[in-house]
């Protein structure tokens, strides 16, 4: 089959950086989440002194089931953070407290990677269930229908790939503004810099495999178009 068969080698390097990248935060997480800061500040605790110190009073911080999930909603204008980093007093919940309040601090600047991303989130969730179907249907009609179809999908999983593209600059920009408030704000010491900083950074990498990913996809995508197109 097409869409399974030619070119599957160009998916091996995106899997094996995310694989790495996931084992790479578990471990770093792990480490950390066990390390309290001297503060003994939790994970919304500092996220609180954050966002007062900027003002951001009005912006509420709220208790999210899962392990991870946290994350800044824009549209709500509130943060929501995982038990355990709304509870814990780790560098480690400190550390991605702080990261989600960074994307609160861009929101408040008009940060324009942000924006963009709002912008593209609609049509990321469209674009996630229609690219598929297209280029199956593409696969399976063949002729003078192939090239519409396929094309048309690939398109569309340009703009998800952009949107990956886009993610990057807005993550590690977040993770700047919050180590640079952790530090200014003095909610965490000059000896547990190093570990926020390398949970942040192993956050990071995620973001970096789902660039690297989709790009490989949708040039494998391409060259499958190509070579059904000859």
């Amino acid at each position: 089959m097409y869409f399974l068969g030619p070119y599957w080698w160009l998916m091996i390097p995106g899997l094996i950086l995310g694989i790495y990248a996931q084992i790479k935060l578990s471990g770093v997480y792990n480490k950390y989440v066990r390390v309290p800061t001297r503060s003994g500040l939790t994970g919304a605790q500092a996220a609180r002194e954050i966002l007062d110190s900027a003002g951001l009073n009005n912006v509420p911080i709220q208790k999210v089931g899962g392990h991870l999930t946290d994350h800044y909603d824009p549209t709500k204008k509130a943060l929501f953070l995982s038990p355990e980093n709304y509870e814990g007093n780790s560098i480690a919940s400190v550390g991605v407290a702080a990261h989600e309040t960074g994307h609160a601090l861009q929101h408040q600047a008009a940060y324009a990677p942000l924006k963009l991303r709002m912008l593209l989130v609609p049509i990321t969730q469209f674009a996630s269930i229609a690219w598929a179907g297209l280029f199956f249907l593409g696969l399976i009609l063949g002729g003078p229908f192939f090239s519409k179809f396929i094309f048309a999908a690939i398109a569309i999983f340009g703009v998800m790939t952009l949107f990956q593209l886009v993610t990057l600059p807005v993550e590690f920009d977040a993770s700047r503004r919050a180590k640079e408030q952790l530090f200014r704000l003095g909610l965490v010491h000059s000896d547990e810099r190093a570990g926020v900083s390398k949970v942040l950074s192993a956050a990071a990498m995620t973001y970096v495999a789902a660039l690297v990913t989709s790009i490989l996809q949708l040039l494998r995508f391409v060259m499958i178009a190509r070579s059904r197109d000859r």
